[in-house]
């Protein structure tokens, strides 16, 4: 019976998207939103991982990488696609992707084998899935006998927001169609981009990794010790908690912070480490910029793109992304528009990339547009802040089916609740009531209290606070099913 590589497709979920901003924010970035199509960015990358069996394959359930902090919205898009045994590795702080990829490894190892790492971001956008899978199983085969691959886009537009490979034919793979990296090329200026369009040989940097993973261990034993030897003291202090998998938070702190390409991709050429690359002609787009967007989305006759409730006269090449209210985009070329409920983003297309120096400035000012939204997802379910005042704020708030909020108490509001739909069950000191549609309830202030969803059905609702603080920070828990604090 012929030997079956073990192959363990690896989602890296943990970036913060914020040249998507407004509508990538840091608590909801742009890997759960759909952007392209029904699923989520994070959810079609899955996907793709789960589509890669093949004769000779062992194929393994996706391993997702993410942040803490975004650790229920990762497993409730894992199970909208079915995918309810997924493995969930948590990483407590940002290191970067070498530290991500590490865990991986070593997470993969854990069984006792030595499986080959299909490593994928969890922003890409992918056309056609069947060239996509067959690219992947010649790096898999490649990967298996001790190489390194790295997938490159074939260059057909100066680009300056991707890094460049330069490859060349080689016969050292033994099989067809896979090129000898030479050197990597750092973000070009707009000249240099259109020097290597002309001259050929030069791929973008898809940032889709294949290796086995001891390949990637013992590699980055030789070029980052320091690292390699962190993540294995933030391995061993691991827990896990179901479908999630921690490393020690205090000791993945220490963690050096680089990404895989600087940290050994880069560092292999000409190294003991065989690195290769394979073209990948498949409509890929790593969504990177608003421009980017525009690039992959359907257009009209004169070039416009538009998500929502949007009218436009006498303008071309525009993208226009609007979220709760009518957009009108008049005599304007080139340009993006993105509206959601807090926040308009109005730029030019070519200098979309710079949307990152705006949230810079929000967080030097303080500000909160840059972390989340207006409408803001809660392992139970999401509230929207419609209103406020000095002394008032008004949510309306929905919990999902059989869920529930923690039990709590706050020191400065109370809250009055007028259910909208679905039915609620409330408790409130030692006692427990059923509410239903245009039924309310009021919350004293420093009364013990819970919210939930009893029933079949979402339950919507209307929450007035009133007091002299109204922030998130006065929730006071004694009881949460979901492990918060």
């Amino acid at each position: 019976m012929a030997v079956q590589t073990v192959v363990q497709p690896v989602v890296m979920a943990g970036g913060v998207g914020t040249r998507l901003w407004p509508l990538s924010r840091e608590q909801y970035p742009k890997q759960f939103l759909a952007l392209s199509g029904r699923e989520t960015l994070l959810q079609q990358a899955t996907q793709r991982g789960r589509g890669l069996a093949a004769t000779g394959i062992q194929l393994r359930q996706p391993l997702v990488v993410g942040s803490e902090a975004h650790r229920f919205m990762l497993i409730e898009q894992m199970r909208e696609i079915g995918l309810k045994d997924a493995s969930v590795l948590l990483e407590p702080a940002g290191r970067n992707t070498a530290p991500a990829l590490t865990l991986a490894a070593l997470q993969s190892q854990a069984s006792g084998d030595d499986p080959v790492l299909v490593v994928t971001p969890s922003d890409h956008i992918v056309a056609d899935i069947a060239a996509y899978e067959a690219c992947v199983h010649t790096a898999v085969q490649v990967a298996a006998a001790g190489g390194i691959v790295v997938l490159g886009v074939t260059a057909d537009r100066p680009e300056t927001g991707y890094g460049y490979i330069a490859a060349e034919a080689s016969a050292a793979s033994g099989l067809p169609g896979v090129l000898r990296v030479t050197r990597f090329v750092e973000k070009p200026n707009a000249e240099k981009a259109v020097q290597y369009v002309a001259d050929g040989g030069y791929f973008w940097n898809s940032g889709i990794f294949v290796l086995r993973a001891s390949t990637w261990l013992a590699a980055l034993d030789h070029f980052e010790p320091a690292i390699a030897q962190a993540c294995r003291t933030a391995w061993d202090a691991r827990s896990v908690d179901g479908a999630f998998v921690r490393p020690g938070a205090p000791e993945f702190a220490a963690v050096p912070s680089k990404s895989i390409d600087y940290a050994v991709i880069e560092r292999c050429v000409g190294s003991a480490w065989p690195l290769h690359m394979l073209p990948l002609d498949v409509g890929w787009s790593d969504l990177g910029a608003w421009e980017s967007v525009w690039q992959v989305a359907a257009k009209d006759e004169r070039g416009n793109a538009t998500q929502g409730d949007v009218v436009l006269h006498e303008s071309n090449n525009v993208l226009v992304h609007a979220t709760s209210r009518l957009v009108s985009v008049i005599g304007l070329d080139d340009v993006v528009v993105v509206e959601t409920p807090d926040a308009v983003m109005v730029a030019s297309r070519s200098r979309s990339q710079h949307v990152k120096q705006v949230v810079d400035a929000l967080a030097a000012r303080s500000r909160t547009e840059q972390v989340s939204h207006r409408q803001v997802q809660r392992p139970w379910g999401w509230y929207d802040s419609i209103d406020h005042g000095a002394r008032f704020q008004v949510k309306r708030i929905v919990v999902k089916p059989g869920a529930s909020l923690s039990l709590q108490m706050h020191h400065h509001r109370a809250e009055h609740w007028i259910v909208v739909s679905g039915t609620a069950e409330v408790t409130c000191g030692d006692k427990t009531t059923l509410l239903s549609e245009n039924q309310s309830t009021y919350i004293p202030l420093g009364q013990l209290h819970r919210l939930a969803n009893p029933g079949k059905v979402p339950l919507e609702m209307i929450e007035v606070q009133s007091g002299s603080y109204l922030g998130e920070d006065d929730i006071v828990r004694f009881e949460d099913v979901y492990g918060r604090g």
